[in-house]
């Protein structure tokens, strides 16, 4: 029997749709079809670079010899060179890991924030997110939904309230004529419009409902049953799954 795995943050606003049933069809479908890998080679890469300055050629020749499908391998290897040409100019003073955090959506749904790394130049810190998406990146109000509850997530913690956030999008852009290739865009997450709070909520409360209409579908009960729920789920451990989709 298929079961809804782990929903980061960034996958919560990825599968977020404008009604509880279009996101219990998206979440269903995700369940039914999952992903088969994920791009954690490559935050650990990136990791690699700036905190033991491991050399390129070993990290390229690392990944070739853990991931044994050609194609994730191929997929993976791609975005190593825009990994690398980014942070080749970087030279931080610190670069440290960041502890998970957990964002409460209602309903007993602690969604977790697994931040990268934190790394700072000359007094100023910059938080950068990954965004390894090949297609769909997020985008409009998805990214205002995304941007709005990391938000919230770092002003929670004195040390990262004051940061520079950062998304490192690593889509292949949508250009007519040309072979499609990544391209890292570096958005300032400044420039990004927040949600308010009442559509903050709602969005959220969107969301919750076609979760637990998602989980009660794919465990063969009414989506009635689901809507009741109160306080934390026994089952909720299925949300925590170490193995994060890679969309």
């Amino acid at each position: 029997m298929a079961k809804l795995k782990v929903l980061f943050v960034q996958h919560l606003a990825w599968n977020w749709q404008g009604t509880p049933e279009r996101t219990c069809k998206k979440l269903v479908t995700l369940a039914n079809s999952p992903p088969t890998f994920n791009y954690n080679p490559l935050f650990l890469a990136a990791r690699d670079m700036l905190v033991f300055n491991q050399p390129y050629e070993e990290i390229v020749e690392g990944i070739r010899r853990a991931v044994k499908r050609a194609d994730v391998r191929q997929n993976l290897l791609g975005v190593l060179p825009l990994i690398r040409d980014h942070f080749a100019s970087v030279s931080p003073d610190i670069v440290q890991s960041i502890d998970r955090r957990y964002y409460s959506i209602g309903r007993g749904l602690m969604v977790p924030f697994d931040p990268p790394l934190l790394y700072g130049v000359g007094g100023q810190l910059t938080f950068p997110w990954f965004s390894f998406w090949r297609q769909n990146p997020l985008a409009k109000e998805r990214l205002s939904l995304f941007v709005t509850l990391v938000d919230e997530l770092l002003a929670d913690d004195p040390d990262l309230a004051g940061a520079k956030f950062q998304i490192l999008d690593f889509s292949v852009p949508r250009v007519k004529g040309r072979e499609p290739e990544r391209e890292l865009r570096v958005l300032d997450a400044r420039d990004i419009p927040r949600v308010d709070d009442a559509t903050k909520i709602e969005m959220l409360r969107i969301f919750a409902d076609g979760y637990f209409m998602a989980e009660a579908e794919l465990a063969g009960r009414p989506a009635a049953a689901a809507e009741n729920r109160e306080g934390n789920d026994s089952k909720q451990g299925d949300l925590f799954d170490d193995d994060p989709p890679a969309l």
